[in-house]
């Protein structure tokens, strides 16, 4: 038990660094979650600061979640990591340390299913691109990508009931995390009617 919830504690704390954020503050741009989508993940700061930022953040917030993935490992079991993967997404989600407006958390369930299903991990970041190719809109690439990430972490442990319940809360958090985008996209397509 006291394993669980250090590894619950300590993968909220990994998750609530931001590094969108504070790469921002570094090196003086405007912080990420006041421009353009007002989305402190990889996708703005991309819109906002170019690929080579976006590049960074992407490797950092991966590097992060691989990091939190084989601390889970070690400290609970494989069939149990899934629910430090749920207080990492949580973390980035509604992060401590920056007010409780993070990102969306696609980056780092990437990273943390890149330890607990790497094969899957491959396939969801082949179809992002294949997604994003067809229809040019990235969240419609996340939502493709989460829904491979978490049916792989599933499979890989064996639905164990806390790990699945860990899993549906995990891909829910970031379906609702894109809420917003959906609601635009229909807007325009209302509006293109």
């Amino acid at each position: 038990m006291k394993s669980l919830i250090l590894s619950i504690i300590l993968a909220y704390l990994a998750g609530s660094i931001n590094f969108s954020i504070l790469l921002s503050r570094i090196l003086g741009e405007e912080d990420p979650r006041k421009v353009f989508s007002g989305n402190a993940g990889v996708v703005n700061v991309y819109r906002q600061a170019g690929l080579q930022m976006a590049a960074l953040v992407w490797l950092l917030d991966m590097g992060r979640a691989i990091g939190v993935a084989l601390a889970c490992i070690y400290l609970l079991s494989a069939a149990l990591a899934p629910i430090g993967g749920l207080a990492l997404i949580l973390g980035n989600r509604f992060p401590c340390f920056h007010q409780f407006r993070g990102g969306k958390g696609v980056a780092n369930y990437l990273g943390f299913t890149t330890i607990i299903a790497p094969v899957a991990a491959g396939i969801s970041a082949l179809a992002w691109l294949a997604t994003f190719a067809l229809f040019r809109i990235p969240f419609i690439g996340s939502f493709v990508m989460v829904f491979i990430l978490g049916l792989g972490t599933l499979l890989a442990c064996n639905f164990d009931p806390l790990s699945t319940a860990a899993v549906l809360a995990t891909v829910a958090l970031i379906y609702y995390g894109h809420q917003r985008n959906v609601v635009e996209q229909i807007q325009k397509r209302r509006d293109k009617i």
